[in-house]
């Protein structure tokens, strides 16, 4: 007998629980959920992965109402290697999938696409470039306007723009004949940046933050449903799971392990739901590609691109997310020795074949909007407002590799890494290292000292 039918066995003889019931569309069990496991009628208890379950209507499942019992217990095993989670969600639905609308299309999603810019982006550069004096400088900052960049929902009172994005989107869609792209990051994970000196997210696990998230992701949904004619690209949500191949040794990231990827499975599927391409974050070649973080890193983007029913709609990875690495250094950074991945397309040459091994057939995204120049750190893991950083590639589906979709800007280059100001509550030691640009404003604020460097170092040349 499996584990899991010796589970079903042991839950039939229990005495039933007595819980206020989850309403249609709520989560009602999965690994580290303690909330109400039963379903108001009419509704089922679905397991849709292990990590999530929720009430569906009757006529979308089959079973009844059930209780779902789920136990998690983690055991961290080491820095640089994935834990081991021992525990299961149980339940007598059969239903094992959400349902998309939408079928995905086979190829490159962003093939025959244009990426609609983001108009609050474009106004920020806008400002910027009319307050500089330098006329041949002002002319470059202002043809940045004109360059792809990601829109981050770093916070649940951002989703609402998302709506007018893609309306105006749809419009030019419609307009130009032009097919539109947008993209967009989704960044709200309750205790964010749990390996960071300073988290700047506003959800606390604590505080019922997973709930929170998936309302975050529910609105989301919510927003693109309404504007089914454009395609939106997601990374989702950057330094999650790499902080779980390597800093599970961090307190803050051991005890949310089993939120986030609850929290990233929910996001994986129901955007899929509504036909979002998307590409989990996985780190860069400073962080991962080491021989050590490597395979452990393959084995969870594994796990939670399956924990999605493999949908494709889960594209690959995202890689060099707000970071300065090259595509193809020309030579060794001396601040890579050690790493034989010591660019982003070793790193994706090394990962991609793991990965396909454990089944996830990925391919990547690479941001690159501020590596135009390199050797500039005193490490690699400096990551703040670094001096000297220039715009680099611009977004082109014209890539050295067949596992590499595109070349991306997903960090709006002017937007403030964090602050350098010791006093703040935002306060990140890092920002006021040696190679961090000072004095620097809070994080993703504009920074007109920093947007004015990008622009003069870019590479090539704006």
């Amino acid at each position: 007998m499996s584990k899991f039918s010796t589970l079903l066995a042991l839950l039939s003889v229990l005495p039933a629980l007595s819980h206020a019931q989850s309403a249609v569309y709520a989560q009602c069990g999965g690994i580290g959920w303690t909330g109400d496991t039963t379903c108001v009628s009419g509704s089922v208890c679905t397991v849709l992965n292990d990590y999530y379950s929720q009430c569906l209507p009757s006529s979308a499942t089959t079973g009844s109402t059930s209780t779902v019992a789920s136990t998690s217990t983690v055991t961290p095993t080491s820095t640089t290697s994935v834990s081991t989670t021992t525990g299961s969600s149980t339940g007598t639905a059969t239903s094992t999938s959400a349902t998309s609308t939408s079928t995905a299309a086979a190829g490159n999603p962003f093939a025959g696409y244009e990426m609609y810019p983001s108009p609050l982006y474009s106004s920020e550069v806008a400002a910027a470039a009319a307050a500089m004096t330098d006329a041949d400088l002002a002319a470059k900052a202002a043809s940045v306007a004109q360059i792809p960049t990601f829109t981050w929902l770093d916070t649940v009172a951002k989703v609402p723009s998302l709506g007018d994005l893609l309306a105006n989107a749809t419009a030019l869609q419609a307009s130009s004949g032009q097919k539109q792209i947008v993209p967009i990051v989704v960044y709200d994970l309750p205790d964010r940046d749990c390996a960071a000196k300073a988290s700047n997210g506003e959800f606390s696990i604590a505080d019922g933050g997973e709930q929170d998230y998936y309302g975050y992701i529910d609105q989301i949904v919510a927003q693109i449903e309404k504007h089914p004619d454009v395609r939106v690209v997601a990374v989702i949500e950057p330094d999650s799971l790499a902080n779980l191949v390597t800093n599970l040794s961090v307190e803050k990231c051991a005890n949310a392990e089993t939120t986030y990827k609850a929290c990233v499975t929910y996001a994986l599927n129901q955007l899929a739901t509504v036909g979002v391409y998307m590409y989990m974050d996985a780190g860069h070649a400073g962080w991962l590609g080491w021989p050590a973080n490597i395979q452990p890193a393959a084995t969870l983007f594994a796990e939670m691109y399956q924990s999605a029913n493999s949908s494709p709609f889960v594209r690959g990875l995202a890689t060099n997310v707000a970071n300065y690495n090259a595509l193809q250094a020309s030579s060794p950074d001396p601040i890579t020795q050690g790493d034989p991945n010591y660019d982003e397309l070793l790193y994706i040459e090394a990962l991609g074949p793991m990965l396909s091994s454990a089944g996830f057939p990925a391919q990547f995204i690479v941001d690159q909007g501020r590596a135009g120049q390199q050797n500039l750190r005193q490490a690699w893991g400096d990551w703040c407002n670094i001096k000297g950083a220039g715009f680099g590639m611009r977004p082109t589906t014209d890539t050295p590799s067949s596992l590499i979709d595109a070349i991306v800007w997903v960090k709006p280059g002017g937007e403030s890494d964090g602050t350098s100001n010791s006093s703040s509550p935002r306060f990140d030691s890092t920002c006021s290292l040696s190679d961090a640009t000072q004095p620097a404003p809070e994080a993703g604020t504009w920074f007109q000292a920093y947007f004015e460097t990008l622009v003069s170092q870019a590479n090539p040349s704006l």
